[in-house]
């Protein structure tokens, strides 16, 4: 799927026509690219690589693109975030509760300067990085499955 998800990646970079921009998203947009976001769900299929991509297929740019795919992520993550928070709640010590608001502000800095300085980049430039990663990491797991270091 890391190669599959490359090659459509590329089909959608080379077809998109650039000319919408956020302020473009309609229901049936929205409708199409949260479809993409549950194809995450194979694995070898990225989330934000699914919806970034459905969203130039859709005549998007780059930005708008990554940005209406960070947007989708915040229920999805806010979700899982708050299920695992329940599961761990009996387990907490004072001192844990303590590790965890440090980790979860830190978690939520780090992540937001990723998402700024991606949104930076793909203003520039295209997802061609991220097509050559995902066909080079595919090649190298069909190798290390090949000489059986990985099933």
């Amino acid at each position: 799927m890391l190669i599959l998800v490359a090659l459509i990646m590329a089909v959608a970079e080379k077809m998109a026509q650039h000319n919408k921009s956020i302020k473009d998203v309609k229901l049936k947009d929205a409708m199409i690219i949260g479809f993409a976001q549950a194809l995450a769900l194979i694995p070898g299929t990225s989330r934000s690589g699914a919806t970034i991509t459905a969203g130039l297929f859709l005549g998007f740019d780059r930005e708008a693109a990554a940005r209406f795919s960070f947007l989708l992520s915040i229920p999805a993550i806010l979700g899982s975030g708050l299920l695992e928070m329940i599961k761990i709640i009996p387990m907490l010590s004072e001192n844990n509760i303590v590790s965890l608001g440090i980790a979860t502000i830190v978690s939520g800095i780090s992540g937001y300067a990723a998402i700024a300085f991606l949104l930076t980049y793909l203003r520039t430039r295209s997802t061609g990085a991220f097509i050559i990663y995902r066909i080079i990491l595919g090649i190298i797991l069909f190798i290390v499955a090949g000489i059986g270091l990985i099933q």
